[in-house]
């Protein structure tokens, strides 16, 4: 039983793209739809499709790699709120990534979005992740 679904999803993409797998599937809900958004705006996915034919549904997301040298884009994606120790910052106190060259997930009351996007609109919320 996962008592934690983001830190699911992160770990699913995480192990995929180290093992060299080209589509993930985990399971879908409305968060893991925001972010899997983000990482495909952002171009650390190469595609993504969410299935409904069950009652949960799926996302299939389609990793991507660079051409040359065969690595993951995605170098490192770290859960930072977890469970049993919530991180919540202001506008004024969101992240920056390796100096801007990577992305904070934040949920905040307008939606799930970049740090860059949340300090764009003056919100603050619950960082979920960093990636770069």
């Amino acid at each position: 039983m996962n008592t934690d679904p983001v830190a699911d999803y992160l770990t699913r993409i995480r192990n995929a793209s180290s093992a060299g797998h080209r589509v993930v599937e985990i399971p879908a809900s409305n968060l893991k739809k925001e972010m899997t958004k983000i990482l495909f705006d952002q171009g650390y996915i190469l595609s993504y499709k969410f299935e409904d034919e069950a009652v949960q549904g799926t996302i299939k997301i389609a990793l991507k790699y660079d051409k040359m040298t065969k690595d993951p884009v995605i170098k490192k994606i770290t859960r930072i709120s977890k469970p049993g120790l919530r991180k919540y910052v202001n506008s004024s106190e969101l992240p920056r990534v390796l100096n801007g060259l990577g992305v904070a997930i934040v949920s905040t009351s307008h939606g799930v979005m970049t740090s860059k996007q949340a300090k764009l609109e003056n919100v603050g919320g619950e960082v979920l992740c960093y990636v770069y």
